[in-house]
């Protein structure tokens, strides 16, 4: 999935869309990834001596990650919402040059609320993960 199809599911747009394409979807798993850049915008002050990018928006990339593989059959007006985040964890730095690749897998679907395990990796190693609670509000 490129990025042009990603735009059609997630409502985010420059600067704050953090995914470029998908590697993999399945039923209740999808691999995608960002490709790091210096030209990011919160690089400029995240550190300008030494770029590192801020965690938080590695957890927003896996959170609209798994916002591509529930909206993917949805309504186009349809909105993915985060609504919690559980045992996050930072394990190494994401520097400009880096693939930042998302591997969310969908544990649990309660009332319209789906609970997804997230992993961020760089080269293979895990960077950070968490457990993200996410919904989707409907058009």
């Amino acid at each position: 999935m490129n990025i042009d199809e990603i735009m059609k599911i997630l409502p985010h747009r420059y600067p704050f869309l953090l995914v470029d394409g998908v590697l993999e979807i399945q039923e209740k798993k999808i691999i995608a990834y960002k490709n790091v850049s210096i030209n990011d915008p919160y690089f400029q002050g995240h550190f300008p001596d030494y770029p590192i990018m801020p965690g938080v928006l590695i957890i927003e990339g896996l959170a609209q990650t798994a916002g591509i593989l529930l909206m993917k059959d949805l309504k186009k007006d349809s909105i993915p919402l985060f609504l919690g985040i559980d045992k996050a964890r930072f394990k190494k730095e994401v520097r400009p040059g880096d693939t930042l690749i998302y591997d969310i897998e969908l544990l649990q679907e309660k009332m319209g609320m789906y609970k997804v395990k997230g992993i961020a990796k760089v080269e293979s190693k895990v960077v950070a993960s968490a457990e993200l609670m996410v919904g989707i509000k409907r058009g």
